[in-house]
């Protein structure tokens, strides 16, 4: 096991190594907060984009950044060949395509649904750069070399079968040596976790019955003297023991299903969401044992939870936004709402805080910039060419931006 991998690192640690960097769904802690202060306020077409480079195929992974290397994956389709998952890189300096591998070849070009792609979850990079992990659903995963010689070499593959109505959705996270993925389908559901040097399985811990559909992302989190990983599925959200994926606790909500968003913790909570058909958005207080659910509650929201956009806590305000646009300011500990604002658009795509300032991304190629806090105060609307379901991923005061075309990187002009 290579050293960078077998190394036992606090949740603190790791975040200190990727300080720079974004190497993961939602950033350095996966919960969409970047280091970064001198983050540009307002962008276009012509304002503060250095470089903007076409990206082949469809996908909506989020950019991941390390090493100087920004992270895609893609799906490039040909109706007689099938269809090629690849591994994209891009030179953050310059954007100039530094790798473009095949990981997956499928024999399927339809998708289960048009709003979706072959490559929708995020990947992930190690502590040292020196592999990407990727993830296609129900196609496979694997790990590829990052850097060297060996660069775009995959290192191992796997695979885990289930049936899901609207494709792939929810991105892999790295825990210490182990790759943790969720999967949820109708025929089966289970949370894995995988040897992220050899691929080979560790632990599996499988849903009890009702299962269904999910598209959600796991996250580590800190409880007193131990880890957790969370896990939100569907009718019921879990929190499991890393090193062996023993359940620690759950809540559960027997309507909520095909959940997207990824849960967020801070002030003594988990905060997630249970999905369709009507979601809510409940604080959670993860110290509990066995099924929490009537005792471990703290709160929930039911106007304006989402469905899809996760959110994203800033001081002591946790902020959500609808996919049709309504936002809404929450009091973290209460759950008391301080202001609900219509931004306009459809969102699928995460906030970001960096440099002070929220950022809310919808599908059209439009951010609402905000000031945080308990009254609503609008700071900048910028407006890109083309749909942006992807998340912005922030590195040395850069945003790199997906659209359904191109990869821009977006920093203040010099």
């Amino acid at each position: 096991m290579r050293t960078a991998l077998g190394t036992a690192l606090a949740l603190s640690a790791v975040a200190a190594a990727y300080a720079s960097d974004w190497p993961q769904f939602r950033g350095p802690t996966g919960q969409g907060h970047a280091p970064d202060t001198s983050v540009p306020l307002t962008w276009s077409e012509t304002e503060n984009v250095t470089w903007k480079v076409p990206v082949p195929g469809r996908g909506w992974s989020s950019p991941v950044i390390a090493g100087g290397l920004a992270w895609l994956t893609t799906a490039v389709t040909d109706r007689e060949a099938g269809t090629s998952l690849r591994l994209l890189a891009y030179d953050v300096a310059s954007g100039a395509t530094a790798l473009d591998v095949e990981v997956f070849a499928i024999s399927d070009t339809t998708l289960l649904n048009q709003k979706n792609s072959f490559a929708s979850p995020t990947a992930v990079v190690d502590p040292g750069a020196e592999r990407v992990y990727v993830h296609f659903g129900a196609q496979g995963t694997a790990a590829v070399a990052a850097g060297g010689k060996s660069a775009g070499e995959v290192v191992w593959r796997t695979r885990f079968p289930y049936t899901s109505q609207h494709g792939t959705g929810g991105s892999p996270i790295l825990h210490e040596e182990l790759l943790v993925v969720s999967i949820d389908g109708y025929d089966t559901a289970f949370l894995v976790a995988v040897d992220a040097g050899t691929g080979e399985e560790r632990w599996r811990s499988v849903r009890p019955s009702p299962i269904s559909q999910a598209y959600s992302t796991p996250l580590a989190i800190r409880v007193g003297e131990a880890d957790q990983i969370v896990n939100v599925s569907a009718f019921r959200a879990s929190a499991h023991e890393p090193a062996t994926g023993r359940e620690i606790w759950r809540v559960e909500y027997p309507g909520g299903f095909s959940n997207v968003s990824r849960p967020v913790y801070g002030h003594g909570f988990v905060y997630l969401s249970t999905g369709f058909n009507e979601p809510v958005l409940l604080a959670v207080r993860p110290t509990g044992e066995g099924d929490v659910t009537d005792s471990e509650v703290a709160w929930r929201l039911r106007r304006g939870a989402p469905l899809t956009v996760s959110p994203i806590l800033v001081g002591d305000e946790l902020y959500t936004v609808t996919d049709s646009g309504i936002a809404t300011c929450i009091d973290a500990s209460t759950g008391d709402i301080h202001w609900q604002q219509r931004l306009g658009g459809n969102h699928s795509a995460s906030p970001v805080f960096a440099g002070g300032r929220i950022y809310f991304q919808n599908e059209e190629g439009v951010t609402t910039v905000i000031e945080p806090g308990p009254e609503f105060e609008q700071l900048a609307r910028n407006e890109l060419d083309g749909s942006t379901l992807a998340s912005i991923a922030v590195s040395d005061g850069a945003f790199l931006v997906r659209t359904g075309t191109h990869l821009y990187r977006i920093e203040e002009s010099h």
